[in-house]
This record gives structure tokens, C-alpha cells and sequence, in this order.
């Protein structure tokens, strides 16, 4: 079963399109974040950064309306009632990442926070990793779709960059916290590296979920 190259969906094209759409959206909003991360380096909460940031809201907007629509079509048109529950879920889990993309970015902007400059690479590694721990998810989810012999590849891929995102986490905070920092600047921004690991852990928690209804599509 996992070397069929198939889509279940041969009935329902255009569910499939907008399931297809919803990890679409994962992959701009990780595209997103890590320009709008660039820029807020370079000018801190600027109008170059709230234009960014509003992308990521854009798009969060457009997957919650995915959603909907798709939970709509699942329940309302009786579509593939053997897999609808997984399907429920894949795509809320989908959706949780997009939301936690746009929540971070907007404390970005709310928060303000000053990144030392020497915290600034080890910063940037962290979202590198997050972003692309996400879009790895949106591939392994979207082959769930249509190619079983893909997912596991690219949900070692998550589970490689979860991990890795985890040291460069462990590694920011005691840097934050063995630097000469105010205490409150401290906590401040120890939050905030945690709330962006965090998305590479939401990641991690969809492809957890793709897997089993993987292995129970090969029962």
C-alpha cells in the first residue's frame, strides 16, 4: 500500500483542492515569517514589518475560511465518511500551525523586543528551523493525499528539525539568561524564543496524527 502511487479523493477534486490549498497556506505563512523575522531585524517594528506580519494574518484568515469550507463539504455532502474524522483532523491541526505563525508575528509587533545583536544568528537558525520543520509537514501531509511511500520520508524530516529546533531553543535561553540583560528583558524574550519553537512542536504534532491514519490506511 505505501508504494501506491494514488489519489483517494478521484470523486471529490475539487475537497482535494482545497485540502490542497490549506497546506498551501502552511508553506506561505512559513515563507512569510521568516521574511517578516529579516525585516524585523533590520527595523524593529516598522511599516515594512506590519506589512509582513499582515500577510501572515491574510493568510490565516483564508485558512480558517479553508476550513470551514472543507468541514462543510465533509459533513454536508457526505463526502468520504471512512476517512472524515482523520481528515477533520489533519486539517485543524494544519490550521493550529498557520494560527501559530500569525500569533508569534503579532507579538513580534506588539511586544517589541530588542534581540542583542550577538543573539541575532542563533535567532535566525531557530526560525530557519521552525519554518522549515513546518513546510516538511505540509509535504509529508500533503503525500498522505497521494503518494503513501513519501510520508514517512518527510515526517523524518519534521522529527530531524523538531529535535534540532529544540537544541537551538535550549541553547537561545541560556544564552538570554548568561547575558548582562535586565531580568525582565530576559523572561521577555525567553517567551518569545519558546513561542517560536513551539511552532516546530505543533508541526511535530500533525505529522504524529498523519502517521496513524497512514498506518490505518495500510491495515
Amino acid at each position: 500500500m505505501f508504494n501506491m502511487k494514488i489519489s483517494m479523493f478521484s470523486a471529490t477534486r475539487e475537497l482535494e483542492q482545497r485540502i490542497d490549498e490549506m497546506h498551501d497556506q502552511v508553506l506561505e505563512s512559513a515563507l512569510y515569517f521568516k521574511e517578516a523575522f529579516e525585516i524585523y531585524l533590520k527595523e524593529n517594528r516598522s511599516e515594512n514589518y506590519r506589512r509582513a506580519s499582515k500577510k501572515i494574518k491574510i493568510i490565516e484568515g483564508k485558512a480558517d475560511d479553508l476550513r470551514r469550507e472543507i468541514e462543510s463539504k465533509l459533513y454536508i455532502q457526505n463526502l468520504i465518511p471512512d476517512l472524515r474524522a482523520d481528515v477533520l483532523q489533519m486539517v485543524e491541526n494544519i490550521d493550529k500551525v498557520i494560527n501559530e505563525f500569525d500569533e508569534v508575528a503579532h507579538k513580534f509587533y506588539i511586544e517589541r523586543p530588542e534581540i542583542p545583536s550577538e543573539l541575532q544568528d542563533k535567532f535566525r537558525l531557530l526560525v530557519r528551523q521552525v519554518c522549515d520543520c513546518a513546510e516538511n509537514m505540509a509535504i509529508a501531509s500533503r503525500a498522505f493525499f497521494r503518494d503513501f511511500a513519501t510520508v514517512r520520508d518527510y515526517s523524518k524530516k519534521v522529527y530531524f528539525l523538531e529535535h534540532e529546533s529544540d537544541k537551538t531553543w535550549a541553547s537561545l535561553k541560556q544564552n538570554v539568561f548568561d547575558s548582562e540583560m535586565e531580568l525582565a528583558h530576559k523572561i521577555q524574550l525567553s517567551t518569545l524564543i519558546g513561542e517560536v519553537a513551539d511552532i516546530a512542536d505543533r508541526a511535530e504534532d500533525c505529522i504524529d496524527a498523519v502517521l496513524i491514519f497512514t498506518i490505518k490506511r495500510d491495515i
